[in-house]
């Protein structure tokens, strides 16, 4: 019997914690020049990313903020979290694909107000 000669890496196993009713897929890729970021937002959906090049600062409302690196990918609930941050603090491009399962009718991305952010200030994790 021949080896399978095909290598499989999980590198995200997660239960959403919803699934949008007739869901709309969509993988992008999302190419950030050095010193930008992303500005706070949040998604219909759930969301996962994987960094093909770089690195990126990475904050979801609740949690603190971490580097993910080439290599890597994260997990985002979707919903009513906010993503704070998706920032590339690096002399390189940072490059990622995400995938997103959507509510139908509704953009890849939503972002937040300033008196927003304000409001929820308290549900932000303690920063460096």
């Amino acid at each position: 019997m021949r080896e399978d000669p095909i290598t499989r890496t999980t590198l995200i196993d997660e239960s959403p914690p919803f699934i949008p009713d007739s869901p709309e897929l969509m993988t992008v890729l999302i190419e950030v020049p050095p010193g930008e970021s992303i500005p706070p937002h949040r998604h219909s959906g759930p969301l996962s990313a994987y960094v093909l090049e770089g690195e990126m600062t990475f904050e979801l409302e609740g949690q603190p903020e971490r580097v993910v690196r080439a290599g890597e990918a994260v997990f985002e609930p979707g919903g009513d979290l906010i993503h704070y941050q998706t920032a590339n603090n690096q002399e390189t491009w940072l490059r990622f694909l995400a995938t997103m399962i959507m509510v139908p009718g509704q953009p890849m991305q939503t972002l937040v107000s300033e008196a927003e952010l304000e409001q929820r200030r308290d549900r932000r994790a303690p920063r460096r």
